[in-house]
Formats: structure tokens, C-alpha cells, sequence
């Protein structure tokens, strides 16, 4: 790809940020729309779970191989293929007549958006070569994404408060529309001087990795536990896990290289994004039941009371960059940590008239560690790995937030609807106590991981994969620490 411009260069970034928006904000969006999503569809507690979990889902699943796909068929193409995917199952989820086609069309929109975040992060990678503007664009990509997540509850209640439900996928058409246009005028076209083969087994066993335990966590509590049908649901999952370990070593280009998780910062970005990303997932699914079932809320005064949130992610998250970008990741992780665990314990008391002044501030904590976080994921991941698999490694590390997306409704969301009693709107506050414990949770294990994986040690151990990895190539140098 030819060296381009600053100027140019930014313009590439805001492109790439623009697309990124806008599936991150359909990741969260569609939270504050459930309850009415559930009265005018009839659809069931699993069902509300399955609206957000089959986009994560397909998203996470499909992630790697988009992004071999971009590889081997043009970026710009792949990136335009999925915009336009993702507009067009946008369009379809604004029509859809019940819980198993907005299911259904959810899947079409994920289809799109995987094709979307790991291409994006190889166009910026491509784009910016120089180490500390790399660092910074990663930054802005990372923030991006967390902003985006954090003001669809925001976005999402002001627009089914006015207008309807199915606005919030209306407003998805016209910006994959122009940011279509945009990529074709300024994106340059890129390949990889040897794009990966394809891993048609490898994908297979992540899909049935994936689906089988989200399967069996979000129907577990209505199934039983113990039937046959989730029993079975975990013995797949199992033993596709089991062959991806298998597997996977004997490829000689596979769709998820292990040797990747011997580097201690990437295995560690990994399980940090996971955990992250199930506490907002979980966070954001619960309170806008509570927020509406019990406490009566319309979606715009709810949309309103999570605005704190959204605040606190906004100005945090390029200022979580920048100190990426200048001292490492572990300052962030640390306060990301701290953030999320505070507002879990804050809420892990949670009643009916629980005072507005405690929501609010347990919100401004989660927002405090959610607007921390994203940006070292990423940053992190890439940290001493060669250019040449820094889009890799990236692809990962989004799979990685989608699964965590997935998992923290799945989990959070059975382990709730599970202990309640009676109705929801009564039941709720109660029952949802352990989530909230399971929320501080995932924050001690980003504090664990944001210690260890970020010295000389973890450094080390990026060096050594790296050299494995490719030995002849140059390393993405970011700080660690």
C-alpha cells in the first residue's frame, strides 16, 4: 500500500471509527428496547437473551474468518461487503413480525459486523506503521469501540422512548450507507503479500464451541440442568474444544494459531476482554430490566439514567489511550478494574427503591472502568507481535470481546431469571444480587490479569512467541509497562 498522507491517514482512522460505531452501538442499542421488544413480540426471557446474544454470537464465531478472508480478497472489498450486509440486516430487523425472524435477522447484521472490526484494525494496522502513531490510532480505535458500546443504552432509550423500537435499527442504514461511499473514495485497496489459507474445520469446531455453550447456559434454567438436551449441549461444546486443541496444532496455517497464547500479555488480553466484556453485557441486560420492569421507567428516562455512564466512557476512554500510548497498559487496567468492582459491590444490595443517588453513582464507576478498559485490550494483544500478525492478534482480541458480550448475557442473564420468584418486576431485585457478584468478579480477575500481564516477565514471554511466530519479521513495539 502506498504511504499516504496525515491528513489521509486520519481520514482512513474516522472511516474505519465511523463503521466501528455503529456495531458497537448495536451491541448495546437494543438493551433499552427489550422490555418493549418483549410486550410487542410476546417473547419470552431466553428470547430477549437470544435478540442480543445471536449477533454476538455469529459475530465472535465468524470474526477469524473475515478476517483471512480480507486478507486474501482485498480489505477495502471485505470492508464494503460487510457494511453492506450489516445495513441490510439492520433494514430487515426493523420489519421483523416476531422473536424468531428479529432472531433470525439479528444473525444477517452479525454476518456483516464480523467482517467489520478485524478488517478495520488491519486497515489502521497497515496504515499507520510508525510505532507511537500506531499506538494512538489503536488508542482511538479502542476507545471508538467502548464509547460506542456505552451510549447504545443512551442512543437506544431516547430513540424507543420517541419513536418505536425499531428505530434503533433504522438509524444503522444510512451512515453503512455513506461510510460505503466514503471507504470506495479514500480507503486504498490492501491484501497480504500471502493471505492464510482457509480453515474450514477449525471454523466448524469454534461455531459448535460457541453455540453449544451459550445454548446450554441461556436454556439451562428452564430445561433443567440436568436433561438431556443441555447435558448434551455441554458435551459438544466440550468436545469441540478438545478438537480445536487437537486440531489446530496439526494446521499448518490455522484459524487460531495456540502458539499465539504463549505470549503472556496476548492470553491475558484475551481473558481480560472476555471478563470485561461479560460485565457490561450483564450490566447493561439487567439494569434495563430493572430500570424499567421494576422500577417503571419508559426507556427514555432509563436511556437517561445511564447517561453518567456514558459520560464517564466518553472522556475517559482517548484519555485511556493516550496513557496507553505513552505509559502502558497497566495504569488503565488498574482503574478499569477498581471501576467495575466498586459498582458491582455498590449494586450487589439492589432493591425496589434502592435511592437514585446510588444507581448514579454505581453507574459513573462502571462507566470509569468501562471508558479504562477497552483501549489496553487491543494494545495489549499486539504487544511484541510481528506486523505481519498484528491483524491477527487484534481479530482475536475482538473475538474476544464478542464472546465475553455473549457470555456475560448468557451467564448473567440464567444465573438471574433463575433464583427469581413470582413475576419479574417483583422478583427481579433480589434475584439479581449474585449477578452483580458474579459483575465485581470479572472486575478482580481484569485487576489479576492487568498486573500480571503487563512487566518485564509477560514481555518476555510476548518476545519468545513472537520469535516463534516469525522470526524474520518486525515486531509491533508498544509499551507494556
Amino acid at each position: 500500500m502506498p504511504e499516504l498522507t496525515h491528513r489521509r491517514r486520519l481520514l482512513v482512522l474516522a472511516i474505519c471509527c465511523l463503521s466501528l460505531f455503529i456495531v458497537g452501538l448495536d451491541s448495546t442499542i437494543v438493551n433499552l428496547a427489550l422490555p418493549d421488544i418483549q410486550r410487542d413480540l410476546d417473547a419470552s426471557v431466553s428470547g430477549l437473551q437470544w435478540t442480543i446474544d445471536a449477533y454476538t454470537l455469529v459475530l465472535a464465531s465468524l470474526l477469524m474468518l473475515s478476517g483471512s478472508t480480507a486478507d486474501r480478497f482485498g480489505r477495502r472489498r471485505t470492508f464494503q461487503v460487510g457494511l453492506v450486509l450489516f445495513s441490510l440486516g439492520s433494514l430487515l430487523c426493523s420489519v421483523a413480525p416476531n422473536t424468531g425472524s428479529l432472531i433470525a435477522f439479528r444473525m444477517v447484521q452479525a454476518v456483516g459486523g464480523s467482517m467489520l472490526n478485524p478488517v478495520a484494525m488491519s486497515i489502521i494496522t497497515n496504515t499507520f506503521t510508525e510505532p507511537r502513531e500506531r499506538a494512538r490510532a489503536i488508542g482511538v480505535w479502542g476507545g471508538v469501540v467502548g464509547l460506542s458500546m456505552a451510549l447504545g443504552p443512551v442512543v437506544g432509550g431516547a430513540l424507543v422512548g420517541s419513536v418505536g423500537w425499531r428505530s434503533i435499527f433504522w438509524i444503522n442504514v444510512p451512515v453503512g450507507v455513506a461510510a460505503v461511499v466514503l471507504a470506495a473514495l479514500f480507503v486504498p485497496e490492501s491484501r497480504a503479500a500471502r493471505p492464510r489459507r482457509m480453515d474450514p474445520v477449525g471454523q466448524l469446531l469454534v461455531i459448535v464451541l460457541l453455540t453449544g455453550l451459550t445454548y446450554g447456559i441461556i436454556e439451562g434454567p428452564s430445561t433443567g440442568w440436568g436433561s438431556p438436551q443441555i447435558v448434551g449441549c455441554f458435551a459438544v461444546a466440550l468436545l469441540a474444544l478438545i478438537g480445536i486443541l487437537l486440531y489446530e496444532r496439526r494446521v499448518a496455517e490455522p484459524l487460531i494459531d495456540l502458539r499465539f497464547f504463549t505470549s503472556v500479555p496476548f492470553s491475558g488480553a484475551t481473558l481480560i476482554a472476555i471478563s470485561g466484556f461479560a460485565a457490561l453485557a450483564g450490566f447493561l441486560f439487567l439494569n434495563s430490566l430493572y430500570l424499567q420492569d421494576v422500577r417503571g421507567y419508559s426507556a427514555l428516562h432509563a436511556g437517561l439514567l445511564t447517561l453518567p455512564m456514558a459520560v464517564m466512557t466518553a472522556v475517559l476512554a482517548p484519555i485511556s489511550g493516550r496513557i496507553v500510548g505513552a505509559r502502558g497498559p497497566r495504569l488503565p487496567l488498574v482503574v478499569a478494574a477498581i471501576g467495575i468492582i466498586l459498582s458491582g459491590l455498590l449494586l450487589t444490595g439492589l432493591s425496589a427503591d434502592t435511592p437514585l443517588a446510588l444507581l448514579v453513582t454505581a453507574y459513573v464507576l462502571f462507566g470509569i472502568g468501562f471508558g479504562m478498559l477497552n483501549a489496553p485490550i487491543t494494545n495489549t494483544a499486539v504487544s511484541g507481535m510481528p506486523r505481519s500478525q498484528a491483524g491477527t492478534a487484534a481479530a482475536v482480541a475482538s473475538t474476544s470481546r464478542q464472546v465475553g458480550s455473549s457470555l456475560g448475557v448468557a451467564v448473567l442473564g440464567s444465573v438471574v431469571t433463575a433464583r427469581v420468584t413470582g413475576p419479574l418486576a417483583t422478583g427481579l431485585p433480589e434475584a439479581s444480587h449474585l449477578g452483580w457478584w458474579v459483575m465485581a468478579g470479572c472486575g478482580v480477575l481484569v485487576l489479576a490479569l492487568g498486573i500480571l500481564t503487563t512487566g518485564r516477565w509477560a514481555r518476555r514471554t510476548a518476545e519468545r512467541a513472537a520469535a516463534h511466530l516469525s522470526p524474520e519479521q518486525p515486531k509491533v513495539v508498544v509499551r507494556t509497562a
